[in-house]
């Protein structure tokens, strides 16, 4: 089974840039769909971006053009580039599998403020 543990997460201003990372371990990790979700205070946990095990990768309209998703199998990785990051990016993001089958993580908290 799959586990995994966020990091990167941190205190931004607006306009800023962050990188997280997903360390998984589990042997079928390169095979999996993986995406990235996050949860703001108050609301339902969403859908960031995913990338398939051939690379394919999609976005949440609210992202697009300004995250970009990548996964290095080698290190059993996925890793979410955060760029021009808005208030509204704040959240406490989490990666599972696209199917949301493995147990969630801690997540890692992301706060975009002046």
């Amino acid at each position: 089974q799959v586990q995994l543990v966020e990091s990167g997460g941190g205190l931004v201003q607006p306009g800023g840039s962050l990188r997280l990372s997903c360390a998984a371990s589990g042997s079928v990790f390169s095979i999996r769909a993986m995406a990235w979700f996050r949860q703001a205070p108050g609301k339902q946990r969403e859908f960031v971006a995913v990338i398939t095990s051939g690379g394919g990768t999609s976005y949440a309209d609210s992202v697009k053009g300004r995250f970009t998703i990548s996964r290095d199998n080698a290190k059993n990785t996925v890793y979410l580039q955060m760029n021009s990051l808005k208030p509204e990016d704040t959240a406490v993001y989490y990666c599972n599998t696209l199917d949301q089958t493995a147990p969630w993580g801690r997540g890692t908290q992301v706060t975009v403020s002046s």
